[in-house]
């Protein structure tokens, strides 16, 4: 049972800003692919970052929970949504989140130099540590297939 607290309305958005996310994870384009690739499981300094990260009414690329940390990945289209981009990075900031940005070219061309970024931007030193052989998305070594 809800308390009398809670607001359908919000419930409702929740459910639909996660089945929005949950949407966007399977339709990513290639850039957002790749840099996942090198966030997931976290390879990169032990870091954990979620993929397609609601907070507020917004959807982020990825999100390092624990560092406050939403990275963005900008496609071409992002040329004619600059002002609206500007708008959603301010009202992310002012939740207490930090915001970087590359272009998917970068991504593209050098994923290594965008992970490095955000490492640096963090303070850290690089460490990029493999993925185990078992897990979510990874072959089981398990004998009874």
């Amino acid at each position: 049972r809800l308390g009398h607290s809670t607001c359908w309305a919000t419930l409702m958005n929740r459910k639909q800003r996660k089945q929005t996310a949950r949407q966007l994870r399977q339709k990513s384009v290639k850039s957002e692919r790749l840099l996942w690739s090198v966030l997931r499981a976290k390879q990169l300094c032990g870091l954990k970052f979620r993929r397609q990260h609601p907070i507020g009414s917004y959807i982020t690329d990825f999100a390092c929970v624990s560092k406050n940390l939403v990275v963005e990945v900008d496609g071409d289209y992002h040329d004619y949504t600059a002002e609206s981009d500007l708008k959603r990075a301010a009202w992310i900031r002012d939740h207490g989140w930090d915001v970087l940005r590359f272009s998917d070219k970068e991504v593209e061309e050098d994923v290594e130099a965008v992970a490095r970024g955000i490492v640096n931007h963090l303070g850290l030193e690089y460490e990029f540590l493999n993925r185990k052989g078992t897990g979510s998305g990874m072959m089981s070594t398990r004998c009874d297939r």
